[in-house]
């Protein structure tokens, strides 16, 4: 019943061999997962992938394999499993009609948000579920998950429900994109051939022709002249913006990281999560362990180099204007500070947007983090990349 999962997982790219396959269904017969999805994703990849770099297209080929899963009953679930006392949790999460909505109010402000949260978690000594005033789920409560409050904390919520909470208090796991992606990046290269400048370098690898034919010519027998090889010599700086809003957007930004790696030999690439603020990442499994002050970047690639950041603009409004705004930490300068402070290191610089540009004026966020770069603004679209990489390029 697993053989059409084998041939998907090679049809994607996944080097898996029968004897792999082979112990993939030991595991399974053997019982090492029983009605557990996450188990059962767990041990097919740990039997069948054995290099890192492919496990983006087993996560591909798992999903088309598997798809039309979520269609199954919850009365067929409930008469298979026992469910987790997690599962029965999530059953209460509060759902609410408009004028329900409307009667709850928020705190006003997030400097008295985070005033209040703080005392709460000073008073508060137990899990609570429901009410508008603990930490907790299903409520109408500024803090905790699976509630609703027009402008609250969201903590120990899985994703986003109605895109309100002014900060997010949870630690989450992104994963590095994938720059061997080459379907639909050709067109994206010649979009950044715009940023091209070339120069010689390197070791005398390349037959020079010309100077070939003239030493011949010169010397009477055949003297073969070498040249060091023509290379793209633009330096240019990568921020790319992972987890939360920019996942829908994964796809298409692999594509554009895949044909900057094949088209520019200086490339440096580094992680951030919806703002820029004191340290970017290069590994998202080494987030929290090993982040590079963004400081140091500044005082170590020069104003020679072109700055690009990719990423939606879509988050809170305070975690651009607030210090203290940023998801998951307590930034001591804010979002804005960074950017401003990014964009005059780098005069040539360039924010690429995936979200289509006529949602742009409806996104608070969005306009902010314009009103920084300006025109300097394009989104994710071959014209859009076009008009951008010819600015760089002057």
């Amino acid at each position: 019943m697993f053989l059409p999962f084998f041939d998907t997982l090679r049809r994607h790219g996944v080097p898996v061999s029968l004897r792999e396959y082979l112990s993939f269904l030991e595991g399974v017969v053997a019982g090492l997962v029983t009605y557990d999805v996450d188990g059962f994703y767990y041990l097919a990849r740990l039997t069948m992938v054995k290099d890192e770099r492919h496990l983006d297209r087993f996560d591909q080929a798992f999903a088309a394999s598997f798809k039309g899963l979520e269609t199954v009953t919850p009365e067929a679930v409930i008469d298979a499993l026992d469910l987790p006392d997690d599962w029965l949790r999530k059953l209460a999460e509060k759902h609410m009609t408009a004028e329900e909505r409307a009667a709850v109010e928020a705190l006003g402000g997030f400097d008295k948000l985070m005033e209040t949260l703080k005392q709460r978690l000073e008073e508060q000594k137990g899990r609570h579920q429901g009410g508008n005033k603990w930490v907790g789920t299903a409520g109408t409560s500024p803090f905790g998950a699976y509630g609703y409050n027009p402008e609250g904390v969201r903590i120990g919520q899985k994703e986003g429900r109605h895109g309100r909470a002014v900060k997010v208090w949870d630690k989450r796991e992104f994963k590095n994109l994938d720059d061997t992606v080459e379907l639909g990046t050709r067109n994206i290269k010649v979009a950044l051939k715009r940023l091209r400048k070339w120069a010689r370098d390197g070791a005398a690898e390349e037959l020079d022709l010309d100077g070939t034919i003239r030493a011949t010519a010169e010397h009477g027998y055949l003297d073969v002249q070498t040249r060091p090889e023509r290379r793209n010599a633009v330096k240019v700086l990568l921020f790319l913006d992972v987890g939360g809003s920019m996942d829908p957007y994964v796809k298409v930004v692999e594509e554009l990281f895949s044909a900057a790696r094949s088209e520019f030999r200086h490339l440096e690439h580094f992680y951030f999560h919806n703002c820029i603020y004191e340290g970017v990442w290069r590994d998202n499994r080494r987030r929290w362990d090993a982040q590079t002050p963004t400081w140091d970047i500044l005082r170590t690639y020069g104003p020679d180099w072109k700055c690009i950041f990719v990423g939606d603009a879509s988050m809170s409004p305070y975690e651009v204007l607030h210090p203290g705004g940023a998801n998951e930490h307590w930034n001591a300068e804010s979002g804005q500070v960074w950017l401003e402070r990014l964009c005059q290191q780098w005069p040539a610089h360039l924010w690429i947007n995936p979200t289509p540009e006529r949602f742009w004026p409806h996104s608070h966020s969005i306009r902010l983090i314009r009103d920084v770069f300006g025109a300097k603004m394009v989104p994710m679209t071959l014209d859009g990349i076009s008009r951008g990489t010819k600015g760089l390029s002057r």
